[in-house]
């Protein structure tokens, strides 16, 4: 179906894409009410035209079916996800994957449609942003490097939220010498109808000036329903985002649908290689995966190099954009192990970074971005 319905309310239409009739007349229904132009499409199959993508940046709200598995299209402001019913966590999934700002149940959210549909260009939450860090195996620095890009951007005043995403790891509070601050970890965290309060969540957390930090706690502590779970990590990274903050993921290296939650959401996928043969080869297969879910990926190569790899080639090998490459740091394990993770001036770790967040920086308010 691909028909337009006509009103005089915005200058800017709402675009739908569905392909459920009764979900297409409850939509066009409300927006009658709201007196608001809709754009009927429906949902592309593979790669969506040129078309449909002008459409999709020029919309005022985008309005997109639950049912929709993936959409490859830039991530932008005002949208929202539709179901008839009731929500499930999968459509909170894809929420969390569209950078999404609500999931609306029809007809019970007819009210809260009318508000979006109403609303003047603009009024929207704080559109923060997602960078996610993975390793291409394991010890290669990726935790370290994500506490080192939260920390960089909290020293700049930047409000960032740091996720740690093991939940059966040692802590990003320990690495950052952090383990006897108070507040909340994961293990004590529950989430009620896939929603947090990212202020209430910023409040709760251990904080550091600009820094605060969702880290892994001891399971055996964890009471019935709360902790790390796909409908959680979609909750606390929408919740970081919508207040404006850079949230900063560690994701784990296991491919499942809890790890896929941190690759969908990111602006930005960070892939940390080792320079041996070993970690690059590996890195072959997580780019293959991570960028099949996500267009932004770059690699961030550390030494040593004992074969004489140069990140340059590495880069190539991969066909992703070198983010940085980073050379070892002398007494990195002794101080963080004597206090926590601290980044001198000249830090190596502190200059991959700030190439990182300089890239980072160069993003458009809407829309994703090439690295």
């Amino acid at each position: 179906m691909d028909t337009d319905r006509t009103g005089t309310r915005r200058t800017r239409p709402c675009l739908l894409l569905t392909d459920d009739a009764a979900l297409r007349a409850e939509v066009l229904r409300v927006a009658a009410a709201a007196d608001c132009v809709v754009l009927d499409r429906n949902l592309p199959v593979g790669k969506p035209p040129l078309s449909m993508r002008l459409e999709w940046e020029d919309a005022g709200v985008v309005l997109v079916d639950g049912r929709a598995v993936r959409l490859s299209l830039p991530r932008r402001a005002g949208v929202a996800v539709v179901v008839p019913g009731a929500a499930s966590v999968d459509h909170w999934k894809l929420a969390t994957a569209l950078g999404a700002s609500d999931v609306m149940e029809l007809p019970s959210d007819d009210g809260a449609l009318i508000a979006l549909l109403n609303a003047e260009p603009g009024e929207s939450a704080g559109d923060g942003g997602v960078i996610t860090v993975t390793g291409a195996t394991g010890g290669a620095g990726a935790s370290t490097l994500a506490a080192a890009i939260a920390l960089t951007a909290s020293s700049r005043d930047i409000r960032t939220l740091l996720v740690d995403g093991d939940e059966y790891g040692a802590g990003m509070d320990l690495l950052l010498g952090w383990e006897s601050s108070p507040g909340l970890r994961w293990p004590g965290l529950t989430v009620e109808a896939g929603r947090i309060s990212g202020d209430a969540l910023r409040g709760a957390l251990p904080t550091v000036g600009h820094l605060s930090v969702l880290s892994a706690g001891s399971v055996a502590t964890r009471t019935p329903g709360a902790g790390q779970g796909e409908a959680s990590t979609s909750a606390v990274v929408d919740a970081g985002r919508r207040i404006g903050d850079l949230v900063v993921c560690d994701a784990p290296r296991t491919i499942g649908s809890h790890s896929d939650i941190y690759h969908d959401a990111a602006d930005l996928v960070v892939l940390v290689v080792t320079a041996t043969l070993a970690s690059v080869s590996a890195a072959e297969n997580a780019s293959a995966y991570l960028s099949a879910r996500n267009s932004n990926v770059g690699i961030v190569v550390r030494g040593p190099a004992p074969g004489g790899l140069r990140s340059t080639d590495i880069a190539d090998a991969l066909s992703l954009p070198l983010l940085a490459s980073m050379r070892p740091e002398p007494g990195l394990a002794r101080r963080v192990e004597r206090g926590g993770l601290t980044l001198s001036a000249r830090s190596p770790l502190r200059r991959a970074a700030s190439d990182i967040l300089e890239t980072f920086a160069r993003k458009p308010q809407q829309g994703r971005w090439a690295a």
